[in-house]
């Protein structure tokens, strides 16, 4: 299992047999399901906000998992995802709590963009929060505070419309209190490629485990609405990572073996044109190989593009022409091998 992290104070294992599970006004009594909406500021008319939630209290006592979807209002995968885990979820069968945030970026997703168009802030940024931010801020504060009831935190996304791999990511610092946990985490979803590279300020999947709660960051692919494979695999992976910490029966499903990069490189063309892919999605690539062609509007050839690292191809163009400078693909650099279960596990 995984070494310790920082103690959550808020202790929100449902640890009696009759304990309810609580959210803004809402209550769900072992057995139940109920449904509510986290009020996050009031629109331009004066219109409340709202954020809907549902949450699930099992029969019997257990962990609290917290599982948010569409933070960026155009990564839709992780609502599929959080829909199906709702359909298959028998509060009668569970054992402890879910959290469910289908939609958290309201607004965002209202305007189908991935930043707020209140603030223009990403959300994914902006948290703890803050009550008396701006828009985001509000709203990752009142998220926040649904964080902080959990156990384990699944802050699901998706690269936007950019076509992209399925991996997940664990954005906290290698020698932090959690790291392992939150590793633990990324191994047990399972897609079998991880990126583990200390995120930004402000992401959630780094400030839940400031406040002992491990988090992940799964990108679930790239695309316009729903990709089937990728939601398939999102659902895979919250199930694993339920029935590993005893929410529900059953064994996860994990890979013996993933693959781990620590970073990215953008390999970027020095001539404008249509970029012909000789590589695609999840190859591996070693350093030095063609991996490229740009070519003119008369299909001749201008450039040809060598990888500047070995790894796999992580990310590619949604449109096939770029310009001079712009990145035609991202290279997961110097991949790795981890197994599962851990080195260090202990059962």
């Amino acid at each position: 299992m995984s070494a310790a992290s920082p103690a959550n104070t808020n202790s929100p294992m449902l640890h009696g047999r009759n304990d309810p599970l609580e959210l803004e006004g809402a209550a769900a009594l072992p057995g139940e399901r109920v449904q509510g909406y986290l009020t996050v500021g009031e629109s331009h008319d004066g219109a409340a906000a709202r954020v809907p939630f549902v949450l699930i209290r099992g029969r019997n006592p257990g962990k609290v998992v917290y599982i948010q979807a569409v933070s960026d209002g155009d990564e839709l995968n992780g609502a599929a995802v959080a829909h199906r885990l709702l359909r298959r979820t028998d509060p009668e069968q569970l054992c402890g709590g879910l959290i469910v945030v289908p939609v958290a970026n309201i607004q965002a997703f209202r305007a189908r963009t991935a930043y707020n168009p209140v603030d223009g802030r990403k959300l994914n940024r902006c948290f703890p929060g803050c009550p008396d931010g701006s828009a985001s801020q509000r709203l990752a504060h009142a998220l926040f505070q649904a964080v902080l009831k959990a156990d384990i935190c699944i802050d699901l996304h998706q690269g936007g419309v950019r076509p992209m791999i399925d991996e997940v990511r664990v954005r906290t610092a290698p020698d932090h209190p959690a790291h392992s946990a939150c590793m633990e985490l990324a191994l047990l979803f399972g897609v079998g490629y991880i990126l583990d590279e200390q995120g930004p300020a402000g992401q959630l999947a780094q400030e839940a485990p400031d406040r002992g709660i491990p988090a992940i960051d799964p990108e679930l692919g790239g695309c316009h609405g729903f990709d089937e494979n990728s939601v398939q695999k999102g659902l895979r992976g919250v199930m694993n990572i339920l029935r590993y910490h005893g929410l529900i029966e059953g064994e996860a499903d994990v890979p013996a073996r993933q693959t781990l990069v620590r970073g990215f490189v953008s390999v970027r063309c020095n001539r404008g044109g249509f970029a012909d892919l000789h590589v695609k999605l999840y190859d591996r690539v070693e350093a030095g190989q063609t991996i490229a062609t740009m070519r003119n509007l008369f299909d001749e050839p201008l450039e040809t593009i060598a990888a500047p690292v070995s790894g796999v191809v992580w990310t590619t163009p949604l449109y096939p022409s770029a310009s001079a400078g712009e990145s035609i693909l991202t290279i997961g650099a110097n991949p790795e091998t981890v197994e599962w279960p851990p080195p260090n596990a202990d059962g």
